[in-house]
């Protein structure tokens, strides 16, 4: 029994050295690729406005009279690639404008505070810059479902719509708990070693990056192997407790809107809730469920985009 033990605890040790052998490696291999690809990056598709002294990356694609802002989830390392099946499927009939936060995408990342206030001024600030007016139609992700709640709630007249995609709710009080969770920090610190040790690079070179071209799929994988985790996008996660205070205590939006929530979420009671919240303020609003994963615009890029045309055609009426 002794010998067994004995000769486990060697294989663990063993096991141990190779893993941290492979990462120092992956680390090292990391280090030079994100050094080769500062030029990959220097190309960037869209407009870089300064704000704070620091430079944000806002694209835009097509025209129309109606003004469609993609605000990204968080973490979400490339907001521009992320988005494109869907407004790629809308700009010939919309402007579509996709909004880079500082510490997304082609974007600095930036020290301070990062609170939605503060986000949303930023947001507003590079739009008034670019001139590019509203009022808009929101399409947040997740996370950015607290900016575009906050947003309808204080700039009214700047809202016309708002398109959830899987959004987090600013009524929903288990937003708060799922920040201050342990699960929820390991999992930030777990993504930071995966974007440090360069995993992340390993994992997305040998997947799939459908509908990119080769060129588009190098700049893809630096901006992910770049932004993943980063500080910068880390620290909104510390402004949900602030901002759901904010958001519950004000009467909630009565923007016209559409949400879909994906099959992750549609047996969550809590979101459940705080979506029929949402839709039953709206003066015109519905609750769709998706039998597809969290990034719905990614799944179900052809049917949101139709239904999308409909919704901002009733606008009008």
């Amino acid at each position: 029994m002794k010998k067994a033990l004995k000769l486990f605890g060697k294989f663990i040790l063993i096991l141990l050295i190779l893993i941290v052998a492979f990462l120092v490696i992956t680390g090292i291999w990391n280090a030079i690729a994100m050094h080769g690809e500062k030029e990959i990056l220097k190309e960037y598709p869209g407009q870089l406005v300064e704000i704070d002294g620091h430079n944000m990356h806002i694209y835009t694609e097509g025209d129309g009279d109606h003004t469609i802002l993609f605000l990204s989830g968080w973490g979400t390392e490339s907001p521009y690639y992320d988005f494109k099946p869907l407004y790629s499927k809308l700009s010939g009939d919309y402007k579509c404008v996709v909004i880079e936060k500082f510490g997304y995408g082609f974007s600095d990342e930036i020290d301070g505070e990062r609170d939605f206030d503060t986000i949303l001024r930023e947001d507003r600030e590079a739009l008034e810059k670019l001139g590019i007016n509203g009022p808009f139609v929101l399409c947040p992700h997740s996370l950015s479902g607290l900016e575009a709640t906050l947003w309808a709630q204080k700039y009214p007249d700047e809202v016309e719509g708002i398109v959830g995609l899987d959004m987090s709710f600013g009524n929903n009080p288990n937003l708060v708990t799922a920040k201050e969770s342990k699960a929820q920090k390991a999992i930030m610190k777990l993504n930071k070693v995966v974007r440090i040790s360069g995993i992340n690079r390993f994992l997305l070179t040998i997947s799939d990056n459908e509908g990119l071209s080769d060129e588009e799929t190098k700049q893809y994988i630096a901006l992910v192997s770049k932004n993943q985790a980063n500080d910068t996008t880390c620290r909104e996660n510390d402004a949900v407790t602030a901002v759901f205070g904010e958001i519950t205590g004000a009467a909630l939006p009565d923007t016209p809107t559409i949400q879909y929530i994906s099959a992750d979420r549609k047996d969550d009671e809590s979101v459940l809730k705080a979506c029929d919240e949402i839709v039953a303020a709206s003066k015109d609003g519905k609750m769709i469920e998706l039998d597809c994963g969290h990034y719905v615009h990614q799944y179900e890029s052809e049917r949101i985009a139709e239904e999308m045309k409909e919704f901002i055609s009733g606008l009008n009426k």
